[in-house]
């Protein structure tokens, strides 16, 4: 089936969109404590939630088809900023089809970033384009223009209100600079990730207890499939400086 899905999808293209005038007159959903990057509203309008047993079922995960032109293309628009050693950061949205997910959005929002942080600013314009084209928040990208690849303790707080949301989120880390591994595709271990992170309430740079057994925090996403055949949108919202 997931074949007979990929001859349907439009050969990749990159196609980039800025804010519309209108976008910043909509009513930003109510925010609660901040403790990562990004929040997440509660359901995406017009789709329907995933069933209670998908999300307690993280060993069923359904797969995510991702352009492989994804991660290049987040690196072309963060060029600027991890030139300057500040980080940059998106939003992947994903469309369910028969039970696979097709990432085909990525949203780079309005955002303050420094060398080892980045705050997404107005989200009401993420959760606008989400409603507006029926996006699963399906994860998120960022840049460690300076650092190695890894996930910091606040990037896992970030990862958890994806994942707590859709099972299959993702965290995508970019490290230019590490000649070791210059992307990763993380998400956290469940339950032992999912459950330190449920209970940890510092914010800030900080440290997690290991996990009763041993294993990680987080781990290597196994589901992710890169399909030549998808099409990517990028919504880049940030302030643009017309040419003198």
């Amino acid at each position: 089936m997931a074949g007979e899905i990929c001859c349907k999808i439009d050969v990749h293209s990159v196609t980039k969109y800025f804010p519309s005038p209108g976008i910043s007159f909509l009513q930003p959903p109510p925010h609660g404590p901040e403790t990562s990057r990004f929040s997440v509203p509660n359901a995406v309008d017009d789709q329907s939630n995933l069933s209670s047993n998908e999300q307690a079922a993280s060993k069923h995960l359904k797969d995510i088809h991702m352009s492989g032109c994804l991660m290049e293309d987040f690196l072309t628009a963060a060029r600027e900023n991890t030139e300057k050693n500040l980080e940059t950061c998106g939003v992947l949205g994903a469309f369910l089809k028969d039970g696979t997910f097709y990432v085909t959005t990525l949203i780079i929002p309005k955002q303050e970033a420094t060398s080892n942080s980045c705050q997404a600013v107005n989200e009401e314009e993420i959760y606008a384009i989400q409603n507006e084209e029926s996006l699963f928040p399906i994860g998120w990208i960022h840049t460690h223009p300076s650092q190695s690849c890894f996930m910091s303790s606040i990037d896992l707080h970030t990862q958890y209100t994806y994942q707590v949301m859709v099972p299959e989120a993702v965290g995508i880390v970019m490290a230019p600079t590490d000649h070791s591994r210059k992307c990763g595709i993380f998400r956290l271990s469940d339950p032992d990730g999912m459950s330190i992170l449920r209970e940890c309430h510092e914010t800030g740079f900080h440290t997690h207890r290991e996990t009763s057994n041993g294993s990680p925090i987080y781990e290597d996403s196994t589901n992710i499939i890169f399909n030549p055949n998808l099409r990517l949108e990028i919504f880049d919202l940030r302030e643009v400086v017309p040419p003198l």
